[in-house]
């Protein structure tokens, strides 16, 4: 069994910042990539950003500059810094994480419970 556990969203002002944080654990061999989804209401789940084992990050056109993606691979975290926030960025992020669970079964991704962004003044 595998368990994402996000924190962090909440209410913010335009502006303003939030970090989530998403915690994996269970049957883990092996974290290749891991990452940010949102949905907003009436709208498909699309990409915000991704980290790869090795460092490489990845991120939508609408996120670059303002929002940060990393992880902590000794904790199996990955965290979205989000700053400059804007009311169009309320959604529900949802966090996503590609890994094996032995050392013969493929790779499959994981996908978190989903936490609530709100940006509204």
């Amino acid at each position: 069994q595998v368990q994402l556990v996000e924190s962090g969203g909440g209410l913010v002002q335009p502006g303003g910042s939030l970090r989530l944080s998403c915690a994996t654990s269970g049957s883990i061999f092996r974290i290749s990539r891991m990452g940010w989804y949102r949905q907003a209401p009436g709208k498909q789940r699309d990409l915000v950003a991704s980290i790869s084992s090795g460092g490489s990050t990845n991120y939508a056109d609408s996120m670059k500059g303002r929002f940060t993606v990393s992880r902590d691979s000794a904790k199996n975290t990955v965290y979205l810094q989000m700053n400059s926030l804007k009311p169009e960025d309320t959604a529900v992020y949802y966090c996503n994480v590609n890994l094996a669970t032995s050392s013969w079964s493929p790779s499959r991704d994981y996908w978190g419970q989903g936490t609530q962004v709100t940006v509204s003044s």
